[in-house]
This record gives C-alpha cells, sequence and structure tokens, in this order.
C-alpha cells in the first residue's frame, strides 16, 4: 500500500464540473455562511436512521488502482447502500485550478467514484486543498449528486480529511477502517499523526487490518474490532482449475516460477529478491506489481529475475496458477511493522506453498501455513524446500484457512458492528 495520490494514467468515462457549474453550485452550497451540510441536530438524526443508508467514502487510493481491501469491502457493500467514493489522483503541472470528474465503475451502478486533481503549483499549500477538496465534494453534493447521499455514514481510510469532513456532510455515523499505519510510509505527510488521533476519538466504529494495528489503536477508540484480509475464494480458487491458463509470459520463463504479485515500492526487501534470483539460476523469479515511490533503475537485475509490471485483478489466479511457490519478501522495517498482507489468504486460496520474511502479523495469523523466514538464508532455504517437497498439509490449511475468511462474511460482521453503533446512538438520542 501507498501513501501517495496515484497517477493520472486512468481515464474513464466522466462527467466535469466546469468552472460555470462550480461558481453556481458553490453559491448553494452555503446558507448564511454555514454549510447545509452541517451535523444534523440529534432529533432530526433520529428520523433517519435506516439499513439502506448511503455511505461517503475518503481514500487516499484510487478505485481504479491495485484492487485491494476498499475496493473488496464496498464492491460488496455496494449491493445495499449507494456508494459515493471520494479520491484525489497526482497532481497535473498542466493544470491551472483544481477539477473534479465523476463515473460509474463498470458493474457497479452503486458506486459514484468523484475524482480530484489539483494542479502542481497548489498541491503543497495544504490549506489550499483542504479547502478545495470540502469546496467541490459540496459543490458534488448540491448538484450532480444531489438527494443520493443524504445522512450518510462517513467512512474514512484516509486521515488526512477528518479535519475538512467530520461533522460536514450531515452524517449519521463516522467510521475508520484503519488498513495500513499510514505514517509510517514513504512520503505520509507529517500532520498524518495528528489528524489520525482525532479521527480515533470522535470515530463512531473503528476497523483495523492487522492485529498489532488493533493492539495499538483500541488503546484510543473503545469499539475498535481487528477485521485482517479476506479472500474472494472462487476468484483465486480458479488457479486450480485444469482449464485456467498460464499467461504466455510466464509460461514462457525457465521453470520453477518463484512469483509475487502486489505493489512494489520501499516494503519489498530487494537485496532478498537479488540473492533469491542469483540462489539458483535454473529457477526464475517473477515479480508483478506497479512500482511506487521506487526507482526503477534501482531494481535489481539478473537473468532469471522478471519485472512483469501491473497485472489486472481478473488476472491474479492465473498468474498464481503459474508459480510454483508463492513469495512475500517484505523487509523488515518501519512500513511492514503494521501490515497485514491480503495476498496471504489469496496465495492460500489458489493452493500454492508460501515462504515470507516474519512480517509480525504474517507470524502471527498464518504461521500454521506460510513458511516464515527470520534472514535471508532461511528464506532461500524455505524456498528450495518448497519447490522440492511442497507441504501439502499447510496447504491444505491454507485452503481451509481462506474458506473461513470470505470477503462476505467479513463485510457482513462489519455491517453488524455499524447497526450496533447506529442502535446506540438513537438510543441515546432518546435517554
Amino acid at each position: 500500500m501507498s501513501y501517495a495520490p496515484t497517477g493520472t494514467e486512468f481515464v474513464t468515462q466522466s462527467e466535469v464540473l466546469t468552472p460555470a457549474q462550480r461558481d453556481n453550485l458553490s453559491i448553494n452550497s452555503s446558507c448564511n455562511g454555514r454549510s447545509q451540510h452541517a451535523r444534523m441536530p440529534n432529533a432530526a438524526l433520529g428520523e433517519t436512521f435506516s439499513n439502506n443508508y448511503p455511505i461517503i467514502v475518503h481514500c487516499h487510493l484510487c478505485w481504479d488502482w491495485v484492487w485491494q481491501r476498499p475496493q473488496q469491502f464496498l464492491s460488496r457493500l455496494s449491493k445495499r447502500h449507494r456508494i459515493l467514493f471520494i479520491e484525489t489522483v497526482g497532481p497535473d503541472p498542466q493544470l491551472a485550478t483544481p477539477i473534479a470528474r465523476f463515473y460509474s465503475p463498470e458493474n457497479s451502478p452503486n458506486i459514484t467514484v468523484l475524482r480530484l486533481q489539483f494542479p502542481s503549483w497548489r498541491w503543497s499549500d495544504a490549506a489550499f486543498v483542504d479547502q478545495e477538496r470540502r469546496r467541490i465534494v459540496r459543490e458534488f453534493l448540491d448538484g450532480p449528486g444531489a438527494g443520493q447521499f443524504e445522512n450518510p455514514v462517513q467512512w474514512f481510510y484516509d486521515p488526512m480529511t477528518v479535519p475538512i469532513f467530520a461533522g460536514q456532510l450531515g452524517e449519521i455515523l463516522n467510521v475508520y477502517d484503519c488498513m495500513d499505519e499510514l505514517s509510517q510510509f514513504k512520503g505520509a505527510p507529517p500532520e498524518i499523526k495528528t489528524r489520525e488521533a482525532r479521527l480515533l476519538s470522535l470515530a463512531d466504529v473503528v476497523f483495523t487490518g492487522g492485529r498489532k494495528m488493533y493492539e495499538s489503536k483500541s488503546r484510543l477508540n473503545s469499539n475498535c474490532h481487528f477485521y485482517g484480509c479476506g479472500v474472494d475464494v472462487e476468484h483465486f480458487g480458479s488457479a486450480r482449475n485444469n482449464s485456467t491458463p498460464v499467461p504466455a509470459d510466464l509460461a514462457g520463463l525457465r521453470q520453477p516460477v518463484l512469483g509475487f504479485f502486489g505493489v512494489v515500492d520501499e516494503r519489498m526487501d530487494y537485496e532478498l529478491v537479488a540473492k533469491l534470483a542469483d540462489a539458483n539460476p535454473n529457477w526464475s523469479v517473477a515479480i508483478v506489481g506497479p512500482v511506487m515511490k521506487v526507482d526503477p533503475k534501482s531494481l535489481p537485475q539478473r537473468s532469471n529475475l522478471h519485472w512483469l509490471g501491473q497485472r489486472a485483478y481478473a488476472d491474479l489466479p492465473a498468474l498464481c496458477k503459474g508459480f510454483k511457490v508463492c513469495l512475500m519478501p517484505f523487509a523488515l522495517n518501519e512500513s511492514t511493522e503494521y501490515i497485514n498482507p491480503t495476498k496471504a489468504l489469496e496465495y492460500m486460496a489458489s493452493g500454492r506453498p508460501i515462504v515470507s520474511s516474519a512480517v509480525p502479523d504474517v507470524v502471527s495469523n498464518f504461521s500454521s501455513v506460510v513458511k516464515i523466514a527470520r534472514n535471508h538464508d532461511e528464506f532461500i532455504q524455505l524456498c528450495r524446500d518448497a519447490v522440492e517437497q511442497p507441504d501439502e498439509s499447510a496447504v491444505q490449511r491454507g485452503l481451509q484457512m481462506a474458506a473461513e475468511n470470505t470477503w462476505e462474511s467479513i463485510v457482513a460482521r462489519l455491517e453488524e458492528h455499524i447497526e450496533t453503533a447506529l442502535l446506540k446512538r438513537r438510543n441515546g438520542m432518546a435517554a
């Protein structure tokens, strides 16, 4: 995962809020200097509680980027709730003023993505960015989104958005889904710790993606719950189907292939990857995923080390089928202290042996399935063992663990926590 606005390469069917629309809509976004979207009085709130509340999401990752926890949760929640997903892509040096576009992702008619982008020359002005984010979102809610997202649950992934949106959109509840310790990521804004503390103090419900993160955040919010990664068992289980073809570029590599898919960033142990390739010139090491916050020229190069770039989520099971061993070669540093890799269960559902470095949450959650190395030499030896004599009992345990941790089951429990918090708020107002 990355705390950096994603690039601008995504092009989708969308609409643009023109300057004329913005000028017109901004007249309606305030009344006597007070926002129409400020938190509603308690009496009014009591009349809005229902199970079909809309959800407004503030996320540091883009919907059309790598398919991860936000998309897995929200695509399923959208079957019962209308969702506005607000994202910000990287600044553009050719923009004169901020722009916003909105669209519904293919096959997700109940989700609206509102994409903001800022000119590079204003990006470092934090106060301007905050003010413009709030103004644009309010204009959208008063204009193209009017009547669709009233009395929402606000769902935060990005703590940086808390001061400008908490209490401002008429929300009936605030949810924080803490999927990463973003303050420890390269490029994180210095204010993020203060803003996250504020979010933890006001959130009605907090979810964490890792056990160690739960131990940290639960000290600051009593209604905190650990829900790690889930898995689409049917999707990744197709790696075990005879009919699933291995992609040609992977099938053409020298066998066996030891493979990884995911974001290629500061969390990867590049020295380990190079040593793994050097350990045996007769096997191939395949790394699949977008390169973020790392100079591509700095990536180690070997004849049997292949950087295959980003692939669609739909292609991942076929890639897993081509892996003899699935890898999690994470560096043990500040950026990996709290991660709980989604790919662990996805690898399990594909029925492949898995070797990982000793990331704390992998050790605590998956050590019965994943072979865990404490150093580079042990990692390489575990890979040799997995190639020559896979632990079939561990693979079977992995298949069972994946079956018990579907995204659907997790989302159902998340909704139960939200309903409980809504009931508590309603009863508190009635008292």
